[in-house]
């Protein structure tokens, strides 16, 4: 929930500011677009500017310019979010290293896996299934997956990972608690998600 607006700053929201800082609108967007690359994007971090700059209107003097203050709080909103987006990138670039440093498990342990795995990943999106297929069964690297897919090699990792997750939340569902201790001894019937 925000924060309420202090009352000094509720006096400065005089009509000639509100006009001022309504009849940039249009500029105020192109100058984030250019800067995010997405007018969508650029739409919600000026939409989040102007929320942050209603309750920093104490931190504009009587004799400034409501457009000038206002491109300083759209300045700090485009690099707070190439911030978050580099700190982003930089953890799905070493989530992508991890898998692409994983050793693919010895033969006697892909045929011990519980058959439950196979038929739930068939469950799962298109998308989802064909990542887990290519990644885990075919063994393919992540980035040559990515090349495959038409993606880049964070949204392939990312994919992969969320595959993971929604294959675990499958398997839980179908298996209990022989899902949550490995399955490694599991023995399924061929029909589907029944383990003894």
């Amino acid at each position: 929930m925000p924060e309420p607006m202090d009352p000094s700053a509720e006096a400065l929201l005089s009509p000639d500011v509100v006009t001022a800082l309504v009849n940039n609108h249009r500029d105020f967007l192109a100058f984030i677009q250019k800067r995010v690359g997405h007018r969508a994007l650029a739409e919600d971090i000026l939409q989040e500017a102007f929320v942050r700059g209603l309750h920093k209107l104490g931190t504009l003097e009587k004799d400034e310019s409501a457009t000038a203050w206002f491109y300083r709080i759209l300045r700090n909103a485009v690099i707070d979010h190439h911030r978050r987006r580099s700190a982003v990138d930089r953890k799905l670039e070493a989530f992508a290293a991890e898998l692409e440093q994983q050793v693919a498990p010895e033969g006697d342990l892909l045929a011990a896996v519980c058959q439950c795995v196979g038929t739930l990943a068939g469950t799962l999106k298109p998308e989802y299934a064909d990542a887990l297929r290519r990644v885990e069964i075919d063994g393919i690297a992540v980035k040559d997956y990515a090349a495959e897919a038409g993606i880049t090699s964070n949204n392939a990792a990312v994919r992969v990972f969320r595959a993971r997750e929604a294959l675990r939340k499958q398997l839980t569902r179908s298996c209990g608690t022989c899902a949550d201790h490995g399955c490694l001894d599991c023995t399924c019937e061929a029909s589907p998600g029944h383990c003894r």
